[in-house]
């Protein structure tokens, strides 16, 4: 049995408005942008954490007039949680913007928070339900984006952890890829075959190994389940962008393989002359650390970008 730690600080910082209305804009249904996650109480390791862009279009205020703040139309993160008898589910993020969190319970009810612990919103189910919660990460201010961290947690709220959190956790190929999924098969139309994602995230690549480069999320961003042929085609991922941006790939040999300055400009390019079948995961990174940047994944047997 896990240790619950609990202060009277962290009870009293909690307060939660739960609202029946939903936003008229809001797509409640789906997978989060940056993944989802099914986690069992008493979950290893607590807290949970992914790497989120933080902000939206979304008047927060069309759930009800107790939540604030900008949302994106679709939700951040996924949870799928089986409860137990004791111990609360706790979902919390920590950014260096004023950010604030919404969620849509099992019981399809909203939960809103602002400030919990200084500018950082923290939403905690004492009773928590087994089911699916759909987590937005928003922004107090509607003009601005920005990187958060989401904390799940049974234990407490991000700010506890965010000292520790700094060492951010590596990229794991088994969670779910923030972007989907695409069956790719030699010979392939389009050519090439062409995916929106936001790179970063707060894991430094170059912990993998000494030419990985850039700053990443924990779930990939991108899979190709990949079947080659017999036509000595190559197979091409590269990344075009208007920031400095890098690739991390994870091929079917579980080798790491990436690139800085591969392609044009300071985009990456990584060309694999006799690709293997297989299930190649893809992280987009961004040289330095800060703000996700927009980008365009790029996967051909023809040409980089």
């Amino acid at each position: 049995m896990k240790i619950v730690l609990q202060t009277a600080a962290v009870a009293l910082a909690l307060s939660l408005s739960v609202a029946p209305a939903q936003a008229q804009r809001i797509n409640s249904g789906g997978q989060g942008q940056y993944g989802r996650v099914s986690l069992e109480t008493g979950f290893e390791p607590d807290p949970y954490m992914v790497s989120v862009l933080a902000g939206g279009p979304v008047d927060a205020g069309s759930l009800s007039p107790d939540c604030n703040g900008a949302l994106s139309e679709r939700a951040s993160f996924t949870l799928n949680y089986r409860a137990g008898d004791t111990l609360p589910l706790i979902i919390s993020a920590v950014s260096e913007a004023d950010t604030v969190l919404a969620v849509r319970g099992p019981d399809r009810q909203w939960s809103c928070n602002d400030d919990a612990d200084l500018l950082n919103p923290a939403v905690r189910y004492d009773a928590p339900r087994s089911g699916r919660y759909q987590i937005w990460v928003g922004s107090y201010d509607p003009e601005q984006t920005a990187t958060a961290m989401l904390y799940i947690s049974e234990i407490g709220t991000g700010v506890m952890f965010a000292d520790v959190s700094s060492a951010a956790s590596p990229p794991d190929w088994s969670l779910d890829p923030a972007y989907g999924v695409i069956d790719l098969v030699s010979g392939f139309q389009p050519d090439p075959h062409m995916q929106d994602i936001l790179a970063g995230g707060e894991y430094d690549a170059s912990n993998l190994q000494p030419n990985c480069r850039g700053w990443i999320a924990t779930a990939p961003d991108y899979r190709v389940n990949f079947t080659a042929g017999n036509n000595n085609l190559p197979l091409i991922f590269s990344v075009n962008s208007d920031s400095d941006t890098t690739l991390v790939i994870n091929g079917p040999n579980a080798d790491w393989i990436c690139d800085d300055d591969g392609g044009e400009n300071l985009n990456p390019s990584v060309r694999l002359d006799s690709p293997a079948s297989g299930q190649y995961d893809i992280w987009v990174g961004t040289y330095s650390q800060g703000p996700l940047q927009e980008s365009t994944l790029h996967v051909s047997e023809l040409t980089s970008q």
